[in-house]
């Protein structure tokens, strides 16, 4: 009974052999599992993508949608892709929202001037907000007939700090984090300043290109003439790009700050010291709300002293 038990195992044995081998085979040459590594979710926070996150009831609270993609236009030799992008979107709907507040709340201002002499409720914060950048940071540093610049400094006021703001709500992006967006701002700052120099000083406008003092000799005119032209001409580019750095460096590191104390949560694995991460976030984020504001103000504030600098330079 026994050797016919054991002829038997040998059998099944024999038969199982070649499927054991190409079992063994199989998981030799099986392409090795890629370990688990880290996950980036910071920099899909902070840079621009062709999809929007919208509130969703799943296990991640949220869902991508894709953007339209247009067919790209071609200029000469170069092509240009206008399709819209989440911080165009984020951007579309800051200028929309900042059109519809100040719009609503200059109607409300004036109905309730005829009405009681005196703007109150969220009109009134408004006209607060407007005349203080008006009489405090526009004209005391446009200087004269000033006022033709206040719409432009309220304009790029508003929809900065809109913009930042829109950075801290759930699912918002910050457009002003995107490099790209913060030297268009600069520019269109720089052909302000450029064009007010013009209609202010005429041909004196040149003299910020060209450096010509007439109160020196001539030998020394000549020669600081081609030393100091390059620096105003330096000077000039460096003004845009200090007003793109500084906004742009300050809206994308608070993200970066905010988004690293909430992945100690996860690096910590650990409900008992989860609170330490959410505290420093959240103060974090009180910090980021100030900043919001004070870019912006810092922003138009800087404009408003380029403009009058310029309009005052052949003085």
């Amino acid at each position: 009974m026994q050797s016919m038990l054991r002829s038997l195992s040998c059998a099944v044995l024999l038969a199982l052999a070649p499927v054991a081998l190409s079992a063994q085979e199989s998981a030799e040459h099986a392409p090795a599992t890629p370990a688990a590594g880290p996950v980036d979710f910071i920099t899909p926070h902070i840079t621009d993508g062709s999809h929007l996150e919208i509130p969703w009831l799943n296990s991640h609270l949220a869902k991508e949608i894709e953007l339209p993609k247009f067919a790209p236009v071609h200029i000469g030799s170069m092509e240009v892709d206008l399709s819209p992008t989440k911080h165009v979107v984020f951007m579309l709907a800051a200028a929309l929202l900042v059109a519809v507040v100040l719009i609503s709340a200059a109607s409300t201002s004036r109905k309730q001037h005829e009405k009681d002499g005196r703007t109150k409720g969220f009109a009134g914060a408004m006209e607060a907000m407007a005349l203080y950048l008006r009489n405090e940071v526009v004209l005391p540093n446009v200087g004269h007939h000033g006022e033709a610049f206040v719409p432009f400094a309220l304009t790029l006021f508003f929809f900065i700090l809109t913009c930042n703001l829109f950075g801290m709500i759930p699912y918002g992006s910050t457009a002003t984090g995107n490099i790209a967006v913060t030297a268009t701002l600069a520019i269109i700052t720089a052909i302000v300043v450029e064009v007010a120099g013009i209609r202010a000083n005429g041909l004196g406008y040149l003299n910020t290109l060209f450096y010509w003092n007439k109160e020196l000799p001539i030998v020394v005119r000549v020669v600081m003439f081609f030393v100091m032209s390059p620096v105003e001409m330096v000077g000039k580019i460096s003004k845009p790009f200090a007003l793109t750095i500084r906004l742009f460096a300050n809206m994308t590191a608070g993200h970066i700050v905010f988004l690293a104390l909430v992945g100690l949560i996860f690096a910590f694995q650990s409900w008992a010291l989860a609170g330490v991460p959410v505290l420093m976030a959240t103060a974090i984020s009180m910090l980021e709300l100030f900043v919001s504001f004070l870019q912006a103000f810092i922003f138009t504030l800087l404009a408003c002293v380029f403009i009058g600098q310029i309009r005052e330079a052949h003085h």
